[in-house]
């Protein structure tokens, strides 16, 4: 972590974080603890942390998951920094801007970290922002996400923003871009799949597409589902490895059996970038009571990448959960053993 970032004491917010808070910290920031259990923690703090209006757990487990950014594992690292940006709490700001300044941070874990600035849409974040999506030594999917983050945060700030009608979503989660607006003309398929490919666009209006034909996915039942999926697919070709994950991302979203091929073929690229693979691995994951995919999650535990290890344990722990027919993957437990 850079110098600046001042890592919260568990004791902090002693206040305020009661038991169940504390334990589920003890157990994030245990380098001993199963990951998989591990992240099942964590989206049990984010729970809590996410919390409209916020309780006295908020703030805490806002905390308890920053504590957790000392880790060695970019995979945890990055899905902490993720939890953050959805937290809606702009006490998570100081943690995120550290982990961007920190060059030695790994690149999946700043690029996540920008997102959720955007996410956040934390205005006073946009001078950083904008100098690292200028310096031309940053990392590529670090500019390239600071662009979208940028933009997202201007777009919730301006009058078209405001005023905009966007299609209700069957996803809760904070985007790094909207869907496109609902309008009098009601863009087709190809339409969307013309924009989201079109790589002499900026990166934002792609993902709006992107979100928009993601929407057109679910319900899965839906007559654009699998056409969408299709054309959500072709994405995998692009040439920024920052699209292609995010692609996968929204494939993990949807857990929709017309994107097993496509994730199947990404996960068994071994050129493929470390950060697509991974979102594909979580993506079949989401998927892992279809037939077969877990048997194919199995062959990657011995993966060169680390970041792709540690994601097929996840992914073989969230098929576990679909398989078992559970309602969340980890919603706040009655208690939680230290």
């Amino acid at each position: 972590m850079a110098p600046s970032a001042t890592l919260p004491d568990e004791h902090t917010s002693d206040a305020k974080a009661d038991s169940t808070v504390l334990a589920l910290r003890r157990v994030l920031t245990s380098e001993s603890a199963p990951l998989a259990k591990r992240f099942r923690v964590l989206f049990s703090l984010k729970h809590l942390a996410s919390q409209k209006p916020a309780t006295p757990q908020s703030i805490p487990a806002v905390e308890a998951i920053a504590a957790a950014l000392v880790s060695p594992s970019a995979l945890l690292k990055h899905e902490l920094a993720y939890c953050l940006g959805q937290s809606g709490k702009p006490e998570a700001v100081p943690f995120l801007r550290a982990v961007i300044e920190d060059r030695h941070e790994d690149s999946m874990c700043r690029h996540e970290a920008a997102e959720a600035l955007g996410a956040l849409g934390d205005y006073g974040s946009l001078d950083l922002l904008r100098e690292r999506r200028d310096d031309p030594e940053e990392e590529e999917v670090v500019r390239e996400t600071c662009d979208i983050a940028i933009e997202r945060i201007e777009w919730e700030r301006s009058e078209s923003g405001k005023i905009e009608k966007l299609k209700p979503s069957d996803f809760a989660s904070i985007d790094p871009a909207p869907p496109l607006a609902e309008s009098t003309t009601k863009l087709s398929i190809p339409e969307l799949e013309h924009t989201l490919l079109d790589t002499s666009l900026p990166l934002f209006a792609r993902y709006r597409a992107m979100f928009a034909l993601r929407d057109l996915s679910s319900p899965p039942d839906l007559p654009t589902a699998v056409p969408a999926i299709h054309s959500l697919a072709r994405g995998f070709k692009d040439p920024s490895a920052l699209f292609r994950h995010e692609v996968a991302f929204v494939f993990g979203q949807l857990s929709h059996p017309a994107s097993i091929p496509s994730l199947i073929e990404t996960l068994s690229n071994v050129k493929e970038e470390s950060m697509v693979r991974h979102e594909a691995a979580e993506a079949l994951g989401s998927l892992g009571d279809e037939q077969g995919v877990e048997d194919l999650l199995k062959k990657f535990l011995d993966d060169p990448e680390q970041v792709v290890r540690e994601s097929v344990i996840v992914a073989l722990d969230m098929a576990e959960f679909e398989r078992n027919g559970e309602m969340e993957y980890a919603t706040v437990p009655v208690a939680v053993a230290a």
